[in-house]
């Protein structure tokens, strides 16, 4: 460790409290300040300073020490310059990551001291012209807040404690100076502004607009996969041009099975409609199951069967899946030893256990096994080769995508209204969107419709994200900030720590 001898002799300074000019000295005392590091070792200089008499009669303060320029402040045992550093550190880091490094510096800093450090930026009396708004999860699907973004030179105004429109809206009252508010599609949002800001020009953003576009196609989809199935049985090739392997045998399922993710889609479903025929609200039966109201709002809005297609489509494919149509051949032709079926496997390339080839084995004696089918694209993989741009599409994909359209006329039309929603939303042709809005309620299958009917409720935001240039683009990069934020301080910050890390400027 190094030490510094220095001694404070400048001109005699004002009294802080009554700016009065001290002249008589009172006592001499040595402070020990830590200073940065110098050539990896610890500085420490050991400052005399003077504490001088007040003399003015109507100050209450009799006596004030000297702080020397740079260098010192009261009561702080560290210099101005080791203070600059520590609080960049706890910006940057926060407080456990922060402490490892400071370690590695030669810093003496704890974490509670470089979070003592941060100090809350002043919020401005006005809001910025352009406000961005979105909410952000302290904890998923239980408690969220609200971050306000200045959309023009992307710096973060305020963050609110939750995203009720009561909080946002006495935010705006005491902020006034919004002429443009970028949002999402969140009602709550749309109420504070027509109560508090009611002149500001609203604007939608566009990629919330694609995205529930999207999930209007992928539901279209859902609803249409029985099409798409009865296309691909009509086309399966005959047995006389299989290859000469063993005969594929079909076993149709009585009834869908029964696995840990069907089931607790059947309990979901149960629970959501149970409290929903006794009056509860969504918010409330989101946090009384522990859920997120969107997960809610799904259950709500989808029938029971596209629910369990669809957790039946998200189980993951095993190693076993290539060789079931071998399995179920053999097992028709009378072979019913698992060990046997699974050695004659193992010699075609299966790398599983014995355990899963009993268990498919004992799945094909209670008839409960899925048949060997054509595998059909999904939903979701469908949705998004409408959704993206024909020429980015491989020869093989828009191959299936037309077959897809051949298969079901609705999912062709949603798929052309879908095409042409996109174009209006990337080039920003926001006069043409009421006569889309007007065919797709003419003519489009149901959750296009209802989309549409959606647009129509929010027609002057929609039409103006539709429009001008402004987005909400800037506020969800500040919203993947705050996650970062939240996993370098382990999810266990204060409302009132995480607030200042954001707000203190990166």
């Amino acid at each position: 460790m190094l030490f510094v001898d220095a001694a404070a002799s400048g001109q005699p300074p004002s009294c802080p409290g009554c700016r009065w000019r001290g002249r008589r000295v009172h006592s001499t005392y040595r402070r020990r300040l830590s200073e940065r590091p110098l050539g990896g070792q610890k500085l420490v200089v050991r400052l005399r300073v003077r504490r001088f008499f007040c003399d003015r009669k109507s100050c209450g303060r009799r006596t004030f020490v000297e702080q020397v320029d740079r260098l010192t402040e009261p009561h702080r045992r560290a210099s101005l310059g080791l203070k600059e550093w520590l609080t960049t550190v706890a910006s940057e880091l926060g407080g456990r990551a922060g402490e490892r490094l400071c370690r590695k510096l030669h810093l003496s800093a704890g974490r509670t001291r470089l979070l003592e450090l941060l100090e809350e930026p002043p919020v401005p009396e006005r809001a910025p012209r352009v406000l961005g708004v979105d909410e952000f999860a302290f904890r998923r699907g239980r408690r969220y807040g609200t971050i306000l973004v200045d959309v023009e030179t992307g710096r973060v105004v305020d963050v609110l404690p939750d995203r009720t429109s009561e909080t946002f809206a006495a935010w705006l009252t005491a902020h006034p100076g919004a002429e443009i508010i970028c949002r999402d599609r969140a009602s709550a949002y749309t109420k504070a502004i027509k109560q508090a800001a009611p002149d500001a020009l609203e604007v939608a953003d566009r990629w919330h607009l694609l995205q529930n576009m999207s999930a209007a196609v992928e539901k279209t989809c859902h609803q249409h996969r029985s099409c798409l199935r009865k296309r691909l049985d009509d086309e399966a090739p005959t047995a006389a041009e299989d290859p000469p392997e063993p005969v594929l045998v079909d076993l149709p399922p009585p009834a869908l099975p029964r696995t840990a993710m069907v089931e607790r889609t059947r309990h979901r479903y149960t629970d959501v409609h149970r409290l929903l025929d006794q009056g509860w609200t969504i918010s409330a039966i989101a946090r009384h199951l522990g859920l997120d109201r969107k997960t809610v709002h799904r259950f709500k809005t989808t029938d029971l069967d596209l629910l369990l297609a669809s957790a039946r489509d998200r189980r993951p494919d095993g190693v076993l899946e290539p060789f079931k149509p071998y399995l179920n051949s053999r097992f028709a032709a009378g072979c019913t030893s698992g060990t046997r079926l699974f050695r004659e496997i193992a010699e075609r390339g299966y790398r599983g256990s014995v355990q899963v080839v009993r268990k498919h084995l004992a799945a094909l004696r209670a008839g409960t096994a899925e048949p060997v089918r054509t595998a059909a694209p999904s939903p979701r993989k469908i949705t998004s080769w409408i959704m993206r741009d024909r020429d980015r599409l491989s020869a093989e994909e828009v191959e299936q995508l037309d077959q897809v359209r051949l298969a079901c006329p609705d999912i062709a039309r949603a798929c052309d209204l879908a095409r042409v929603f996109r174009d209006l939303v990337r080039n920003r042709r926001g006069q043409l969107l009421l006569d889309w809005i007007r065919q797709a309620e003419q003519d489009s299958p149901g959750p296009i419709r209802g989309f549409a009917g959606f647009l129509r409720q929010d027609l002057d935001a929609v039409t103006a994200g539709l429009t001008l240039v402004w987005s909400s683009g800037i506020v969800e990069g500040h919203v993947n900030r705050v996650k970062t934020l939240k996993r370098a301080m382990y999810g266990r910050a204060s409302f009132r720590l995480l607030r200042t890390r954001i707000l203190i400027r990166p």
